[in-house]
């Protein structure tokens, strides 16, 4: 299958290569055949009722300082592609969302992954809500007095922002911590959104793992050390991945979740699992399919190419 991938991320000249998922799922992309655009959010365009990017032609390899090249800057049509991933980084914030918006004018002609409008509707920290007994105990809220009565209940707390990333501002709050109050002034200041605050979940020094779906169906995980002192797991904030193997609570996670995941269209996901509590539903920009790729000697990125070929025949063969 031949196919036109546009791809619209973050500037792609700065990426980690080793680490990266979009890379390797362009390498994949390349590798196939596809031929392949890159360009940045704020390149999108809505006129005339069409939605265009300011894009550039995309080559990539798997070459330290020297890993992509780009063409020169050309107006594509997005209707006219068969594929465009979003894969910009969060926050999520209103341009996100307004990215969203635009694509929805696309899809499903121009099949975006993941589906924008249910990207739209199921951010990390509040979709999770719909599975609230697989979670931590947890509470989203501005009012302060209600997280200092969740504090007195569970004593041992996680506090973070609702619509944050990559373990920016998430804070461990012990039963001794005297520090609170003035934490939930800084979040105050800095944020307009409610706060998100859990039950702390001690299991995290064994580790936050990191679990792949596509489609809706588990295919494989990662598990992330917190560093010393650290209750962050996040590889951004200096966790170490390490080899994992899914357990039986994992599964059942993912069998409670995974029809809502694939008939929302989102086909690509990462699940935060700490123990057996679910803490978060990656649906913006996934990462962790070098690492999975390394430990356990598969190649998620082509799994994900393969489910993504199938729904794009599926949109263009519905009676099939």
């Amino acid at each position: 299958m031949t196919l036109t991938v546009a791809i619209q991320m973050d500037p792609i000249e700065s990426i980690d290569i080793d680490a990266d998922s979009t890379f390797v799922l362009a390498l994949e992309a390349q590798k196939r055949g596809y031929a392949l655009y890159h360009y940045l959010p704020h390149h999108l365009t809505f006129s005339h009722g069409r939605v265009t990017a300011k894009a550039r032609a995309l080559q990539v390899r798997r070459e330290h300082g020297n890993h992509c090249t780009l063409g020169d800057y050309e107006t594509i049509d997005l209707a006219l592609m068969d594929i465009v991933l979003m894969r910009q980084d969060p926050p999520f914030d209103m341009a996100y969302i307004t990215a969203t918006h635009l694509l929805e004018h696309i899809h499903p002609k121009t099949l975006v992954v993941n589906d924008p409008s249910h990207v739209r509707n199921a951010p990390e920290k509040l979709f999770v809500t719909h599975f609230a007994p697989l979670m931590p105990a947890t509470v989203i809220t501005s009012d302060h007095d209600e997280i200092l009565a969740f504090k007195k209940e569970y004593k041992d707390i996680i506090i973070k922002p609702l619509f944050g990333n990559g373990g920016a501002n998430v804070f461990h709050s012990p039963p001794e911590d005297d520090n609170l109050n003035a934490l939930l002034e800084m979040f105050t200041d800095l944020y307009r959104e409610p706060i998100i605050a859990q039950a702390y979940v001690p299991a995290v020094r064994a580790g936050d793992k990191r679990i792949i779906l596509i489609d809706g169906e588990p295919a494989g995980a990662v598990n992330r050390i917190p560093a010393e002192g650290d209750v962050r797991a996040n590889m951004h904030a200096g966790g170490r991945p390490e080899k994992t193997e899914l357990s039986k609570a994992d599964l059942m996670i993912c069998e409670a979740i995974g029809p809502a995941l694939s008939e929302r269209g989102l086909l690509f996901t990462g699940i935060d699992v700490i123990g057996d509590k679910l803490t978060e539903i990656n649906v913006t920009s996934p990462t962790g399919l070098q690492e999975i790729g390394r430990f356990d000697n598969v190649s998620l990125e082509a799994k994900l190419w393969d489910a993504i070929e199938a729904k794009f025949d599926a949109t263009r063969n519905p009676a099939d």
